[in-house]
């Protein structure tokens, strides 16, 4: 089959590898549909991520048709599912209170170290993200192995296209879950890091948990225009004061809430942003903690810091007193995925969210190198990228 493979720093191509194959009783192979280019992604594209090694198929966001299962998948043939990126067991302590992106079981124990001894805890299993969560191959391909399909799979509807509900792999659970977890409150001003996807599902998702203000940040003008599509106040971080602004929006107080969408790579030439570039970039440091940082000076005293961004190293400079000092709660961590899939599902259905609006471009699986570079390099157009499998 076809797949998209990672070769080195921005060094991605189309191979043919090997076809995937039932391996234990649980599992389903896919025959993918549709599939995604996530802003997480490039942090593998960046080289930012340890353990990748050369020929590991990327790919988290993805859904297809059933073509093959094992004995216990609850699965059927010809089924249309999308596919959480985050691997439960459904079985384990975490699984069964609803963590499955902290289950026990689903990332193999020859893996396990490595996160074990960065984390003090081993990191459960993702699809096309490295080995120290697995080394599972991703579904930037043709075809896909499913492990632990009787748990994670959602089945779709007859009547919804793809892209209506190929973003329930990841991006629009990961936005509701960082609002949840930002928890807001009504008449909540929110303030937003970063307008990628993540972002703009994390704002939409305020605004119908009934945020009376969301406000935006970001600097390129078509993601900023996206967010403001949806409700939110805009602020361009290059040629706005942040903390001065939400100050003056917020009559003084700060937000309620805030959101850092924006995770291990930052943007903008603050100077501890590019401190950090230079670190990154010798090997020295795994994180760009700038948008964190402002967001945990503007938030206001005994408000809320939800962190969906994705980070993993340590951090340098970390506003510890600033978080003791105001009372501020923080959340993160990768996203339930599974906890999720119904109700928004549910909600897709309705016509309550549209999970459309931020694609920006469709290629077939062949123009994936292209759609990486782009994705990285021209983000002001290229806000989300769908890949099509088996498209001329």
């Amino acid at each position: 089959m076809r797949a998209l493979t990672w070769h080195g720093t921005h060094d991605v191509r189309v191979d043919t590898v090997p076809d995937p194959e039932i391996i234990n009783p649980r599992d389903a192979v896919l025959q993918v549909t549709s599939t995604a280019i996530c802003g997480s992604d490039l942090h593998l594209y960046d080289g930012v991520i340890p353990t990748l090694q050369k020929g590991d198929i990327l790919g988290h966001e993805f859904m297809g048709k059933v073509v093959e299962t094992g004995p216990k998948s609850t699965l059927k043939k010809g089924q249309r599912v999308v596919v959480p990126f985050t691997i439960g067991c459904g079985a384990c302590y975490f699984c069964e209170k609803q963590q499955f992106s902290a289950c026990d079981n689903s990332n193999p124990v020859a893996n396990q170290d490595i996160s074990e001894k960065l984390y003090g805890h081993a990191m459960s299993g993702l699809f096309g993200y490295s080995h120290m969560t697995g080394g599972y191959a991703g579904g930037q391909a043709e075809y896909v192995r499913v492990p632990f399909s009787d748990v994670g799979p959602v089945v779709v509807p007859d009547g919804l296209e793809d892209e209506q509900v190929l973003f329930l792999s990841d991006i629009l659970p990961t936005g509701w879950m960082a609002a949840e977890n930002a928890g807001i409150e009504e008449g909540d001003t929110v303030a937003v890091w970063g307008c990628g996807p993540v972002g703009l599902f994390a704002i939409q998702s305020a605004l119908l948990m009934g945020a009376d203000q969301v406000i935006a940040i970001d600097h390129y003008p078509r993601r900023l225009e996206l967010a403001r599509s949806l409700g939110a106040k805009i602020i361009n971080f290059e040629t706005t004061k942040v903390g001065e602004a939400l100050m003056e929006m917020t009559g003084g107080i700060g937000p309620d809430a805030v959101i850092d969408a924006v995770g291990m790579e930052a943007h903008g030439f603050a100077i501890d942003n590019l401190l950090e570039i230079a670190k990154q970039k010798v090997g020295i440091g795994a994180d760009r903690g700038h948008a964190l940082r402002e967001a945990i000076m503007a938030v206001r005293k005994g408000g809320r810091v939800s962190v969906p961004g994705v980070y993993g190293g340590f951090l340098d400079k970390f506003p510890l007193g600033a978080m003791m000092e105001k009372g501020i709660e923080i959340r993160t961590g990768q996203t339930h995925v599974q906890r999720y899939s119904e109700d928004l599902l549910r909600r897709i259905e309705a016509g309550e969210i549209d999970t459309t609006f931020l694609i920006s471009h469709r290629l077939p699986l062949e123009m994936a190198p292209e759609g990486y570079r782009n994705f990285r390099d021209n983000q002001n157009e290229w806000t989300k990228v769908v890949l099509k499998p088996g498209a001329a």
